[in-house]
């Protein structure tokens, strides 16, 4: 049963977990979201280990409080009105990166010889992408290149199974460490899930379909050398660069590719290239962006990415589904 808490006496709570540097009363959410663009969080909890963070979470289960978990942000819509209850965020705190070669083969006389053309990485769920990408290239281990680019966290791209360039997070992801919830208040369970078991496709997982959430993940990648891993990266970087928005404030794609199509160019050919709500924009360079031109409020978000729906669905007879996800209060 829920139990009613301000959001000072719930602070004080989790600051016996995450400690006062970990714990933040009324956070703007614009400053935690590639939209730059939310209310404020009742409470946001940034968790500097996994132990933390499964602590909050059975916390917030047994006193019935809500909890959003979070990575980078780069695929929300925080409503101007914000979020109740806890926001548990997976940032630098709880970004700690690993690489792990082998097995390593042993000569005759016991020694370690050269590593096999295999290698791993184990990243905690906050670490950005881009520097697990920029680990894997010094460590010069390769097929992370086109996730490079991709301004998630690896716990958010678990979750959506982030994709880019022809591939996918799914890709080379071998497992995950995940919290599975308990039922009706109880205290959850942490549990090692393969690949295989977490039915990845195109912008979905059992991780978000079943409520997980994601403490680390491991990658499988093939060792090369760091020069031709960098060459790359730089490849899919100017590429980005040549045809996204990436100077202006969004959240990415913000409709996922329907069957047949290719949302950017239905909505430019339904007309709305640069349309406008307030400072939200229908980005000039790639109309499959919304973009924040400055100060945009969700409100003004909202309602363009809905006029953009609704003029595709009448022109074109197709429905575009939003890879933005809203959430709080609007």
């Amino acid at each position: 049963m829920a139990q009613t808490f301000s959001a000072a006496e719930l602070a004080r709570e989790l600051e016996n977990i995450a400690g006062p540097e970990g714990v933040h009363v009324s956070e703007p959410m614009a400053r935690h979201t590639t939209f730059e663009i939310g209310g404020p969080a009742d409470v946001l909890v940034e968790p500097a280990s996994a132990d933390e963070a499964v602590a909050v979470l059975d916390y917030c289960a047994a006193h019935g409080v809500p909890c959003f978990v979070m990575g980078n942000g780069s695929d929300l819509l925080v409503g101007d009105k914000g979020m109740r209850g806890v926001v548990l965020l997976f940032g630098s705190r709880f970004a700690r990166v690993s690489v792990e070669y082998g097995p390593a083969e042993k000569n005759e006389q016991g020694e370690l010889g050269v590593p096999l053309p295999t290698g791993r990485m184990t990243a905690e769920a906050g670490a950005h992408l881009r520097d697990v990408a920029l680990v894997a290239a010094d460590a010069g281990l390769a097929g992370f290149e086109p996730l490079w680019g991709i301004p998630s966290s690896v716990g958010g791209a678990c979750f959506m199974n982030a994709g880019a360039y022809g591939s996918e997070t799914a890709a080379v992801l071998q497992s995950v460490r995940a919290y599975v919830p308990g039922k009706d208040g109880a205290a959850g369970t942490v549990r090692r899930f393969s690949v295989e078991e977490l039915g990845m496709g195109y912008r979905k997982s059992r991780v978000a379909s079943d409520g997980l959430v994601v403490l680390e993940a491991t990658f499988a990648l093939e060792v090369s050398d760091a020069a031709t891993v960098r060459a790359a990266m730089d490849d899919y970087q100017s590429r980005r660069e040549e045809k996204q928005p990436l100077e202006m404030a969004s959240a990415g794609s913000t409709f996922k590719r329907p069957e047949g199509y290719f949302a950017g160019k239905l909505v430019m050919d339904a007309g709305l290239r640069g349309a406008r709500v307030g400072a939200a924009q229908v980005s000039e360079k790639h109309c499959g962006f919304v973009v924040n031109t400055g100060g945009a409020t969700a409100a003004e978000v909202n309602e363009l990415i809905e006029h953009v729906r609704a003029e595709v669905k009448r022109q074109f007879g197709v429905e575009l589904e939003p890879e933005v996800r809203r959430v709080g209060e609007f």
